[in-house]
């Protein structure tokens, strides 16, 4: 597959939770976008991590560090200055500043209400839409990709069904198209 062109921004609360993190972040490794993020979404994404208590702070800065080894060209800098002239949720505005700084076409939220407006050209989505989005790029290398993601889960071992009960609870319609299109190529 040739690597996606366009640019998207991943806010901290899609990094969060774990299965949801290792779909978009093996999506991105696959080539089915081009993986952004900053520091201060970086920073955010690890606080939130420890705060919550669903990683001691040595986990959460090792994951942070793995992440940054793998997607080494994902960083963001230099987008204080647009900071100012942006109209969304103000707490948000850095992620904005750091997608148009990246060229992005797409950020993709949970937190969709807080990305309004937004610059011409830019459009953010949930992680839903989002997946639901490379899934129509490529439904075959799609599936694929999370039946890696559940032969790699080994502690405890998930088989892809478990895979993707977990992916429901956060990505239902990307569960239901993968399910739906499982069911047709049985059907071939």
């Amino acid at each position: 597959m040739v690597p996606a062109p366009f640019i998207v921004v991943v806010d901290a609360n899609v990094l969060f939770p774990l299965t949801l993190r290792d779909t978009v972040l093996r999506a991105a490794a696959a080539g089915f976008y081009q993986l952004r993020w900053s520091a201060e979404i970086l920073d955010e994404m690890e606080r939130n991590l420890v705060s919550t208590g669903t990683m001691a702070a040595d986990k959460a800065a090792r994951l942070r560090a793995t992440m940054e080894k793998y997607f080494p060209e994902a960083e963001v800098t230099g987008y204080s200055s647009l900071v100012a002239g942006l109209q969304n949720d103000e707490k948000d505005r850095h992620v904005v500043a750091a997608a148009v700084k990246a060229g992005a076409q797409v950020i993709t939220t949970s937190n969709l209400k807080d990305f309004a407006p937004l610059p011409e050209g830019l459009e953010a989505q949930s992680p839903d839409e989002f997946l639901c989005n490379l899934f129509d790029l490529d439904p075959e290398g799609f599936v694929a990709m999370l039946r890696e993601q559940a032969a790699d889960l080994v502690k405890p071992p998930v088989t892809f069904d478990e895979l993707l009960e977990r992916l429901g609870r956060v990505v239902p319609d990307l569960v239901a198209a993968v399910r739906q299109h499982g069911q047709a190529a049985g059907t071939r």
